[in-house]
């Protein structure tokens, strides 16, 4: 039986992907075109969980907001104040059959507290992005969760003074600066980050760019970034890696992902690879999903009072 729905052809198909706003880090419009799987850490629920008891935050290259938008969603809300119940007094008759003296029930009111341990929001939060387009979106998004949005550029010098927060936090940042990153912490101070892990979808890059060199597969890799850490003061607490099965479904897909994840194929356009993307289209058309590996390492380290190395 053949399907009523008619197949888009590649023009449509990369045209369509190559009209979309990239800016932001939401991948939305990749639902139903293309799947990651997830790492097993869950990191948007334990960074919110660290949001909630930091009492001065920073979000480095916070792309468009969105994740530190879903930490502080919860905290953005004063707490509740509940009045006292009025709650007055029964007045009883006494039974016509035989009288009664009956006391009114004396109901004392409860004033309902919210509990010691819930979350507060942060006194201080602050997030960095140095791509304009980026820069606009977070502020709006962030702005009204009570975050302050500086446009600062993926370089080695941060524009804050020495340890102005006792969290920082990144998600899939280009760069690491891990010595900045420790000036900016408090002693007792954590780094928790989701980042980029080694060759992530070099199955795709490897496609558009031909095979890579071993040097170049081994950026990111998470042993070294553990190294640079505890060089610049912080005693690494946690470190997990995962690879995780990507597909795409159609040539659109690979389009807008090359578009907004822009590291992979540096100055990638249709237009530059334009026969590439007709053969990986026949080649989705003829097998099925183009499948790669995405990897992903979670590190969390603690500035301790020890010099760094």
């Amino acid at each position: 039986m053949t399907s009523s729905t008619p197949t888009r052809t590649f023009d449509e198909l990369v045209a369509e992907a190559a009209a979309v706003p990239v800016d932001g880090w939401d991948f939305s419009w990749l639902d139903g075109r293309a799947t990651e799987a997830r790492p097993p850490w869950g990191y948007a629920r334990a960074m919110g969980e660290r949001v909630a008891r930091a009492s001065a935050v920073l979000d480095l290259q916070t792309g468009g907001g969105e994740i530190f938008a879903r930490a502080l969603e919860p905290l953005a809300l004063e707490p509740l104040a509940l009045e006292p119940l009025a709650l007055e007094p029964l007045a009883l008759e006494p039974l016509a059959l035989e009288p009664l003296a009956l006391e009114p029930p004396t109901l004392e009111p409860r004033a309902l507290v919210p509990p010691a341990t819930a979350p507060t929001r942060p006194v201080t939060a602050v997030a960095t992005e140095g791509w304009p387009p980026n820069t606009v979106r977070a502020a709006a998004l962030l702005r009204p969760l009570g975050a302050t949005v500086v446009a600062a550029a993926d370089v080695p010098s941060l524009p804050f003074a020495d340890g102005a927060f006792d969290l920082v936090v990144s998600r899939h940042p280009v760069t690491a600066w891990w010595t900045e990153i420790a000036r900016v912490l408090r002693p007792g101070g954590t780094y928790f980050s989701q980042e980029v892990g080694p060759a992530s979808v070099f199955e795709l890059v490897e496609f558009f760019l031909g095979p890579r060199t071993p040097e170049e597969r081994a950026v990111r890799d998470p042993e070294r970034a553990a190294h640079a850490a505890r060089a610049a003061g912080l005693d690494v607490v946690d470190l997990r890696t995962a690879a995780l099965r990507t597909e795409f479904h159609d040539i659109g897909a690979v389009v807008y992902f090359l578009r907004k994840v822009v590291w992979m194929v540096p100055g990638f356009t249709v237009e530059r690879y334009r026969d590439r993307l007709a053969e990986l289209h026949r080649r989705i058309e003829a097998e099925g999903p183009f499948v790669a590996t995405t990897t992903r390492f979670l590190i969390e380290a603690v500035k301790t009072g020890r010099r760094p190395v």
